[in-house]
C-alpha cells in the first residue's frame, strides 16, 4: 500500500483504527453499522463480561485511593499518598489539576455505581464550595498552583518544604480545573450553578500573548507579585485588573498537555483560533535546529493565514507528530476531554492511534520489556521522573523509557550524525496510567498489559495500580498520585461509560469553540 493510499484511508475514523496494524487485528472484528465514533476508533471492540468485571474492580480500588487522598473537611485531594489507603499519609499540598481530577473522578465513580448520586453531589458540592472560598487571583478568576489540602490555604513553601515560593498561577493547571468544571456542569446539573460561579470568572485571555509569534502563544503563567528569585515581564494581556508578572515562557509546541489551556480558551471565547496554528508540530527542518534528536519531514500548509510546517518524525514504519517527551500523558490526556479524533479526523484521529502503536511496539518489540506504557510518574527508586518513547519525542535531553536513562539520538540528516541511533535498553519503567490512556485506541491490548502488570509484576495494592514499576528489577513505586489516578478514572469513564467525560465536556459551546479550528488541519502522519 502506498503512502498516498494510506493518507486517503486515514481520513475516516475507521481508517485510524487500522493504523494500529497488527494490534488492531486482535480487536475481534470490524465495527458494525451504526457504531459510534469511539467504537470505530476501537475497531468495533466491545467489552466482555469479564472485561467489565476486571476493569470495574480496578475502578473501585482506584477510587479507594482517591478517597484516601481527600481531606474530609475541605474535599480537597492531596497530591499523593503512600502505599496505605487505610491510614494514608497525605502530601500536605495539592493543585488545581489534582482538584479537577478528583471532580471528574467523582463523576465517573457515580456513573459506574461505585458511589450513589447523593454521595457524588455531596462530594462535588463540598469541593466546589471550598474552591469558591480559597484565596485566588480574583481579577482572572484563576487559582494558585499550590494549596494545603487540609486547610485550603495557599502554600508559600515549595512542595518539598525546603524553600519559600511566590504563588504562581499556571495556565495548564487552571486549564485542567476548568475542564473539570465543564464536565461537572453537564454531568451533575444539580451542581451546575456552583460550577458556573467559578468557571464564569476564569479568563484565559490573561495567558494569551498576541505578540509572542504571529498568531499568538499561551504563556506558562504569572505571579500576582514579583518573585524575588526570577526575572519576569510585567503586563496584562487581558486588560482587566492590575498588571501581573509573567514568567518568561510560552508553550510553543502543539502536541503537549498544554494545548488544553488553548482549547478551554477557545471554548469560552477568550483566545483566538490563530493560537492553535502558531505552535510547532515539529521544529523546522533546517540545520539551525539540528540540536533535536531527529530531522523532521513534512510540508507547509496555510491555516487562518498562518504558515504551518506539518512536520513529522519517523519511527518503525510510521510518521507521526511527536510530543515533547514521547509520553502518553502529553499526547492523550487532552483527548480525555476534547474528542480530538472525532473533531479532527485528518490530524488527531491519525496521530493518536500511531502514538499508541509506537508505545506498544517500543515496549514489546524494540526494547523488549514485555510491557508497555511510558509517561512521567514516580521513580521506582524514589522521587519523580519523566518517562517516554524517546524516538517520538522532541526533547533533546530525552524522556527515557528505562531506569538507566538510555538516550536515543538519530542525528539530523545533512547537519550532524547521530550519537546513539540504535540504543540498547535496560530496566524499563512502565506507568499504568499510560496504558489506561491508550485504552480508547487499543482496549484489548491495554487490558491485557495491565492484567500482566498486576499479576506478574505485582504493581497493585488496595488503592489500585501503584504509580510505576521497573520491569526487570521488579522495583515498584508504591504510592498513589492524585493526577495519575484521575487519569485512570477518566479513561475508564470514557471506554466503559460511552465517552462519559468527553460527552460531558463537549457541549455545544465547547464544540463551537474548538471543533472548527482543529477540524481544519491535515497532519502528514501515517504509515511510511
Amino acid at each position: 500500500m502506498t503512502a498516498t493510499i494510506n493518507r486517503r484511508m486515514l481520513l475516516t475514523a475507521a481508517g485510524s483504527a487500522a493504523l494500529l496494524g497488527g494490534v488492531s487485528r486482535a480487536y475481534g472484528g470490524e465495527p458494525g453499522p451504526g457504531a459510534s465514533p469511539a467504537e470505530l476508533l476501537r475497531g468495533g471492540w466491545r467489552p466482555s463480561r469479564e472485561d467489565k468485571a476486571l476493569v470495574g474492580r480496578w475502578a473501585r480500588d482506584t477510587w479507594r485511593s482517591i478517597v484516601a487522598m481527600t481531606d474530609e473537611r475541605t474535599g480537597l485531594p492531596a497530591d499523593n499518598i503512600g502505599e496505605s489507603v487505610s491510614h494514608p499519609t497525605r502530601s500536605s499540598y495539592t493543585s488545581p489539576t489534582n482538584i479537577g481530577g478528583y471532580l471528574w473522578s467523582t463523576v465517573v465513580a457515580r456513573h459506574l455505581g461505585i458511589i450513589s448520586p447523593q454521595e457524588s453531589l455531596r462530594r462535588i458540592t463540598q469541593t466546589l464550595t471550598t474552591m469558591k472560598n480559597v484565596v485566588h487571583h480574583e481579577p482572572s478568576g484563576m487559582f494558585f498552583n499550590w494549596y494545603d489540602e487540609a486547610t485550603g490555604e495557599v502554600r508559600y513553601v515549595d512542595p518539598d518544604g525546603t524553600k519559600p515560593i511566590t504563588p504562581f498561577v499556571s495556565s495548564v493547571d487552571n486549564g485542567w480545573f476548568a475542564c473539570a468544571l465543564m464536565v461537572v456542569r453537564n454531568a451533575e446539573p444539580r451542581a451546575r450553578a456552583l460550577a458556573d460561579s467559578l468557571l464564569d470568572k476564569m479568563n484565559f485571555a490573561y495567558y494569551y500573548n498576541p505578540a509572542a509569534r504571529p498568531g499568538g502563544l499561551m504563556r506558562g503563567g504569572f505571579f500576582e507579585t514579583p518573585p524575588p528569585d526570577e526575572e519576569t515581564e510585567k503586563g496584562n494581556h487581558a486588560g482587566t485588573g492590575p498588571d501581573v508578572y509573567y514568567r518568561k515562557f510560552h508553550y510553543d509546541t502543539l502536541n503537549t498537555e498544554a494545548r488544553i489551556a488553548g482549547y478551554v480558551g477557545f471554548a469560552l471565547g477568550q483566545v483566538p483560533h490563530t493560537q492553535y496554528f502558531a505552535t510547532y508540530r515539529t521544529f523546522p527542518d533546517s540545520c539551525d535546529w539540528s540540536w533535536v534528536e531527529q530531522k523532521p519531514k513534512g510540508v507547509h500548509r496555510t491555516y487562518l493565514g498562518l504558515d504551518v510546517f506539518e512536520g513529522t518524525y519517523s519511527y518503525r514504519g510510521m510518521r507521526l507528530v511527536p510530543s515533547w517527551g514521547g509520553d502518553m500523558f502529553e499526547s492523550l490526556m487532552p483527548d480525555l476531554f476534547v474528542p480530538e479524533s472525532t473533531w479532527a479526523p485528518r490530524s488527531w484521529a491519525i496521530n493518536h492511534p500511531l502514538t499508541v502503536r509506537a508505545q506498544i511496539e517500543h515496549g514489546l518489540d524494540e526494547a523488549k520489556y514485555g510491557y508497555w506504557g511510558f509517561s512521567p510518574a514516580s521513580n521506582p527508586k524514589g522521587g519523580y521522573s519523566v518517562y517516554g518513547v524517546e524516538p517520538i519525542g522532541m526533547d533533546p535531553g530525552g524522556y527515557p523509557s528505562d531506569l538507566e536513562g538510555t538516550n536515543f539520538d538519530a542525528g539530523f540528516e545533512g547537519c550532524r550524525d547521530g550519537v546513539n541511533p540504535h540504543p540498547t535498553y535496560g530496566d524499563g519503567v512502565v506507568t499504568p496510567h499510560a496504558a489506561f490512556l491508550a485504552m480508547s485506541y487499543a482496549p484489548r491490548q491495554a487490558i491485557e498489559n495491565l492484567s500482566r502488570i498486576e499479576t506478574k509484576l505485582h504493581a497493585y495494592g488496595a488503592g489500585g495500580f501503584y504509580d510505576s514499576v521497573a520491569v526487570k528489577s521488579g522495583l515498584i513505586a508504591k504510592r498513589y498520585l492524585s493526577l495519575d489516578q484521575a487519569m485512570v478514572m477518566g479513561a475508564i469513564g470514557n471506554v466503559f461509560g460511552n465517552d462519559l467525560i468527553r460527552r460531558s465536556f463537549a457541549d455545544r459551546r465547547a464544540e463551537r469553540g474548538i471543533r472548527p479550528v482543529i477540524s481544519l488541519e491535515r497532519f502528514e502522519s501515517g504509515l511510511a
